[in-house]
C-alpha cells in the first residue's frame, strides 16, 4: 500500500484520519442531527478531545460544521454568488486569483501538448493526510497538475484514475516533494507567495476552469451561471461535463457548482465529500464575519 504521509510532522497521521473519519460520518448522517457523542465515537475519541481535535484540524467546531451541513443557505446564496461571477468577469481573468489565502498563479499546456497525452511531462505524486480523505498531490515542473481525493485503502485506485488524464506523463513517486505542497493547502499556517498551477486540458476545459476560480470560498454558482459567461446559456450540460474533468479538486473549486434549485449535483470524490467541503468553507466565513467567540459542543 501506497505511503500516507502527514502535512503537520509533529502530528499524528492517525489523527488526520480520524477526523476525515467524523467528516465522513457527519456528511452522511447530518439529517439525523448527529449528537457530539455519536461524533466523538465515530472517531474513536472522548466527547471532549475529539472536540478540540475537530476544532483545531478543521477550523470549525463539530456543531458549526453539522449546522451548515444542510447547506440550506447555498439556496440564498446563489443570487449573490452569481453577482460576485459577473464582478470577475467584468475584472478579467487573466491576473492570479485569491484562493484559500494562496496567491495562484496559472499555466496551461499548449493544445499541441495536451493532444500528446502528457508525453515528456514529469509529474510527482504523493499521498498525504487532509480533512477530506487521502489526498493525492501531483505536481508536474511547472506547478500543481492534479489534486484529488480518497477514502482510506483506495490509494491506488485515485492514482490510476488520476494517471489516466495523462497516459503518456511519466510519472515518479515524490512524497517528500508533494508534502510540501498539502501543507500549504491544508497545513497550520499556509505559506504566503504564489501556488503556480499547471493546467492540462483543452481550451474549452481551460476556459470553465478558470471561471471556477471566481467563484469565491463560501460563495456558489450554477452550471446555467457559468455556461453564460464562457459560451450561452445552452452549453450547461458541456459546462457540466468540463467540471466534472477539473483535475486540480478544492483549489480549482468545482464543489462550488450548484444545481438551479440550489441542489448538490454529482462530484467526482463524492457527494459526501462535496457536502463536506461546502460546509466548511461556509462555516469559516460565518466565523471570519463575526466576532470570535468560544468553541461550542
Amino acid at each position: 500500500m501506497s505511503e500516507i504521509v502527514s502535512t503537520r510532522p509533529q502530528e499524528d497521521t492517525a489523527e488526520w484520519r480520524r477526523m476525515s473519519r467524523a467528516i465522513r460520518f457527519l456528511s452522511e448522517h447530518y439529517l439525523d442531527q448527529p449528537s457530539l457523542e455519536e461524533a466523538a465515537e465515530a472517531a474513536g475519541l472522548s466527547p471532549f478531545h475529539f472536540q478540540r481535535v475537530f476544532t483545531r484540524y478543521v477550523g470549525v467546531s463539530p456543531k458549526s460544521f453539522v449546522g451548515h451541513l444542510t447547506l440550506g443557505h447555498a439556496k440564498r446564496e446563489l443570487a449573490r454568488g452569481a453577482s460576485v461571477l459577473d464582478a470577475a468577469f467584468e475584472a478579467g481573468l487573466s491576473g492570479p486569483s485569491r484562493l484559500h489565502d494562496l496567491c495562484l498563479k496559472i499555466e496551461a499546456m499548449t493544445p499541441g501538448d495536451y493532444a500528446k497525452g502528457g508525453q515528456d511531462v514529469v509529474v510527482d505524486y504523493g499521498f498525504h493526510v487532509s480533512p477530506f480523505g487521502t489526498m493525492l498531490v501531483m505536481a508536474s515542473g511547472k506547478g500543481v497538475c492534479g489534486l484529488g481525493f480518497a477514502d482510506e485503502d483506495e490509494e491506488e485506485d485515485l492514482l490510476t484514475d488520476m494517471k489516466a488524464r495523462w497516459p503518456k506523463a511519466d510519472y515518479r513517486a515524490a512524497a517528500e516533494r508533494t508534502a510540501k505542497i498539502a501543507a500549504r493547502i491544508f497545513g497550520p499556517q499556509r505559506v504566503e507567495g504564489d501556488l503556480r498551477l499547471h493546467l492540462m486540458g483543452t481550451p474549452w476545459q481551460l476556459k470553465v476552469w478558470e471561471a471556477l476560480l471566481s467563484i469565491p470560498r463560501g460563495r456558489f454558482a450554477t452550471y446555467r451561471a457559468i455556461a453564460e459567461k464562457v459560451a450561452s446559456p445552452n452549453a450547461s450540460r458541456a459546462v457540466g461535463a468540463a467540471v466534472g474533468r477539473n483535475p486540480i479538486s478544492w483549489l480549482i473549486p468545482c464543489h462550488r457548482v450548484l444545481g438551479s434549485n440550489g441542489a448538490l449535483t454529482g462530484y467526482h470524490w463524492g457527494m459526501a465529500r462535496k457536502r463536506a467541503m461546502l460546509a466548511v468553507e461556509a462555516s469559516r466565513e460565518d466565523q471570519s464575519d463575526r466576532p470570535r467567540t468560544s468553541a461550542m459542543a
